[in-house]
């Protein structure tokens, strides 16, 4: 633990990427290969289960500091991060233990799970007393779920390259699935990661491997600069762009695999795509987007993700969202990595390799110009769709969202909007731990007969009177924490802090007095909601000022764009 709290602090203190990659390389020379398999997880995504309710690691901190619990609060507002007050107000009186990574979530963090109060307690007192102030932040964080840390899974791919001399794509293409939680990392997965086999040959470990996902920068410019910018219509593969799950379907050894673009393995899922894909020849892996596909068109994302909640697939379920794979581009052609040739190339080759099978493939769209794109994209909602996918015909299949723009293009329709009210806040984190970004936002149940009627509510919220329930009140209905800027959060947090009527925990009530403009990519009906509807995507586009309360939207709004 104490190398890996080590590692988490230099990558903390620093911005510049070669520092971060030498101080993990420095790491894995140096760690055992338990610990760096874990190490790896936490790295790269892997997020822990909460083990320890924060507030019981807060209570058990104020007990052994013998501090107040409001005095504890007031310190947690001024340092925005639990897990760093905690490690704060603790006595120095740490005696460090040398037990590793691996041995404290295996054997002492995971096993709390379940456990009594009064014994979690116990052993959470004991293991602070192993732990500098640095092990302590890190086990806090560990246990109560909230890890993060600076670095991107490419600069952990980047390490590993150069502390096992394997090539860096390879890596990533090992490392896919590797945060899945259902798979505990060891020491053996670890060495696979790095196992040094000469190219060209194929690792045991690398049977089911997909690819890592290409991924395209968003296209925000006005279609009159398009020409300048991209060039002419014929230089570009156009396709729409489907609202499903981006997937890679891989078949060898006779086998498939299905995964997800968040790197999980989905094929007992969706045994459809399956027995599609038993039609190819072994050495293929194709990328494309997972969907419901309902009477000749994609159904809406909704009806997919009933399929993705569910462990037992019934027949009713398999018939009323049957599920099919859009093949998109063709990654591995007879067991040869296709992904350098260039994009027209792969697609003739993936046109010749579906002809015989029963997979859809993705149509290529055409127009005399990006005028006629531009019309011809106005009707995505109508078809399903969220736009159109632009891609370079010269373009080889890079590994995710590069920094070279221009090959990969997203042509989104413009987003769903709404104006709503700001009624809950809470701190971010990292950077923004100390300032209140996490907005909770409400539209009104009806429309408002006039200013005064809506003023009474806000007066009436408060003085924490409880609404009537054929009163006119805010419906709270969207959760954003992204589209302002920096100067824009901190404007809202001095007006949060000044506005509060209550605080839960770490999230406060606040009088509204603020519209803002949210967007999302799509709507649809959610008994899990109050206000029945939930929204994908959620953004801050801009904060009213210029409008008043009484004229934000309402749940009828809601109900149209439904």
């Amino acid at each position: 633990m104490r190398q890996f709290a080590q590692l988490f602090t230099e990558l903390d203190a620093t911005t510049s990427t070669n520092a971060k990659v030498e101080a993990l390389q420095r790491y894995f020379d140096q760690a055992d290969a338990r610990d760096a398999a874990w190490a790896v997880y936490f790295l790269s995504g892997g997020k822990p289960r909460q083990v320890v309710s924060m507030s019981i690691l807060a209570g058990l901190a104020c007990d052994i500091a013998a501090l107040a619990p409001w005095l504890f609060d007031e310190c947690y507002q001024a340092v925005g991060d639990l897990a760093e007050t905690i490690a704060h107000i603790l006595p120095r009186d740490a005696q460090p233990s040398d037990v590793g990574l691996a041995t404290w979530v295996e054997e002492r963090l995971l096993p709390l799970r379940g456990l009594p109060e009064e014994e979690i307690v116990a052993r959470i007192r004991s293991y602070w007393r192993e732990l500098d102030p640095q092990g302590r932040f890190l086990l806090s964080k560990l246990v109560g779920g909230g890890f993060r840390v600076g670095v991107s899974k490419l600069l952990v791919q980047r390490a590993l390259a150069a502390h096992s001399g394997v090539d860096a794509k390879r890596i990533a293409q090992r490392m896919m699935g590797y945060t899945d939680i259902k798979v505990a990392p060891t020491a053996q997965r670890f060495l696979a990661l790095i196992a040094n086999t000469p190219e060209g040959e194929a690792a045991p470990q690398d049977a089911g491997q997909p690819y890592p996902f290409f991924l395209a920068h968003q296209l925000d410019a006005p279609v009159e600069v398009f020409a300048s910018k991209l060039g002419p219509v014929t230089d570009w593969q156009v396709e729409w762009k489907y609202d499903g799950i981006r997937g890679q379907v891989v078949k060898r050894a006779g086998q498939v695999w299905v995964w997800s673009r968040g790197e999980e393995l989905v094929t007992e899922r969706f045994p459809e795509i399956v027995a599609l894909a038993n039609d190819l020849p072994d050495g293929t892996v194709l990328d494309g987007e997972i969907l419901v596909w309902l009477d000749g068109r994609p159904a809406p994302f909704s009806l997919l993700q009933q399929r993705i909640g569910r462990k037992t697939l019934t027949k009713k379920i398999l018939a009323d969202a049957p599920v099919s794979f859009m093949a998109y581009d063709l990654l591995e052609e007879s067991g040869v990595d296709v992904r350098a040739a260039p994009q027209h190339e792969r697609r003739q080759r993936l046109e010749l390799l579906l002809a015989t099978t029963r997979l859809m493939m993705s149509p290529v769209e055409s127009a005399s110009s990006w005028a006629e794109f531009a019309q011809r994209r106005e009707q995505s909602r109508e078809l399903g769709m969220e736009g159109f996918m632009l891609k370079r015909n010269d373009a080889a299949y890079g590994t995710g969202r590069t920094k070279a723009e221009g090959l990969w293009w997203k042509w989104k329709i413009e987003p769903m909007t709404i104006d709503c009210v700001l009624i809950y806040a809470q701190a971010g984190h990292g950077r923004r731990a100390s300032v209140y970004t996490d907005y909770t936002f409400a539209v009104w149940n009806r429309e408002p007969r006039d200013q005064a009627e809506a003023d009474a509510v806000i007066e009436a919220i408060a003085g924490k009177v409880p609404a009537q329930p054929d009163a006119l009140q805010l419906v709270a209905f969207a959760k954003a924490y992204s589209g302002l800027t920096d100067e824009e959060f901190r404007q809202v947090d001095a007006i949060i802090r000044k506005s509060t009527i209550e605080k839960f925990g770490p999230v406060r009530s606040v009088k509204p007095s603020l519209v803002f403009e949210l967007g999302f990519e799509g709507i649809n009906r959610s008994p899990r909601h109050k206000s029945g509807i939930a929204v994908r995507f959620p953004r801050m586009l801009r904060i009213r000022f210029d409008k008043p309360l009484h004229e934000a939207n309402t749940l009828e709004d809601l109900e149209r764009l439904l």
